[in-house]
């Protein structure tokens, strides 16, 4: 089977000649999906300024807060998702690629080619850690005031906090066969999340997912919890919230509409289950959202 790379997040930079860039986003409402599953080849830093979100990186599930770092891997699948009202997090894209000297030295042997790789992992949640915070800010602050020489010092913050982060949050070093069999299995599974993703109103057995993989009930199944942290039924489950929370807040159906639409035969379970992993009754949330819409 072809690699479908559905799920990689192209990365378009403002400047392709010094690929750094930052968002800042907000969030108002708890239980908002903050972005979907997805993988790209860059770095990526998430600063929490207010709120909290359940962010998850590969198979580990992260409640961030307010003043936490996430780290998110090069070609680590990632979702995220507000646990709160008013989530305020900047992001910050990386392609670390821009460190790289027309002189290979041992800084790059040692550390930035592997970390490109993927072979040296670090860890993804990042607490109590000032030091690192401030790079951080630092070199969002330059992004967005872009004063005279903020090139030079994007790239000494970024030499800073790699070495913040190599010191004290280095997770594993894998190595050359270990990162091809985790490349390998991210790129199998990408149509199988694509296809949840276009197909979660529809009945999805476990034997079509697998079929669609390649590989047996049994190995897809594991695989499929080591990549995504959940089972399968907890996924398509989630994944079918997102599209009611969507739905909830952005169109006219009523709770019975749009529990039809995502997949929930029966409008009790649809209530109960949103109800257990959003912390408040779909009902309520539509009554909240039309009362904001008025």
């Amino acid at each position: 089977m072809e690699s479908d790379e559905s799920l990689r997040e192209p990365m378009d930079m403002p400047d392709p000649h010094f690929p750094v860039k930052v968002h800042h986003n907000h969030f108002e409402h708890q239980g908002e999906v903050l972005f979907r599953h997805h993988w790209h080849e860059h770095l990526e830093f998430l600063y929490f300024v207010s709120g909290e979100a359940l962010i998850e990186c590969g198979s580990k599930p992260i409640a961030a807060k307010a003043g936490e770092l996430i780290v998110v891997n090069s070609n680590e699948l990632h979702y995220g998702v507000s646990l709160s009202t008013d989530v305020n997090y900047y992001a910050l894209i990386v392609d670390i690629s821009l460190l790289y000297s027309h002189f290979a030295g041992a800084a790059e042997t040692k550390f930035i080619t592997p970390i490109t790789q993927n072979r040296l992992l670090l860890h993804n949640h990042v607490k109590n850690d000032p030091l690192a915070f401030s790079s951080v800010l630092a070199i969002v602050d330059e992004l967005n005031h872009r004063e005279f020489g903020y090139e030079l010092a994007i790239k000494s913050g970024l030499y800073q906090l790699l070495t913040l982060l190599v010191r004290n949050h280095l997770n594993s070093v894998l190595s050359r066969n270990e990162y091809a069999e985790r490349i390998k299995n991210v790129e199998r599974f990408a149509p199988v999340f694509q296809y949840i993703e276009d197909n979660y109103q529809s009945e999805l057995s476990v034997e079509l997912l697998a079929e669609i993989a390649g590989l047996s009930r049994f190995h897809f199944s594991r695989l499929f919890k080591e990549l995504s942290g959940r089972t399968i039924t907890e996924y398509i489950t989630a994944a079918r919230l997102d599209k009611a929370d969507d739905l909830l807040r952005n169109s006219k159906l009523t709770v019975s509409e749009v529990a039809a639409a995502t997949g929930f035969n029966d409008i009790y379970y649809f209530s109960r289950t949103y109800k257990k992993h959003r912390h408040i009754a779909p009902s309520v949330l539509r009554g909240e959202t039309a009362t904001i819409q008025k």
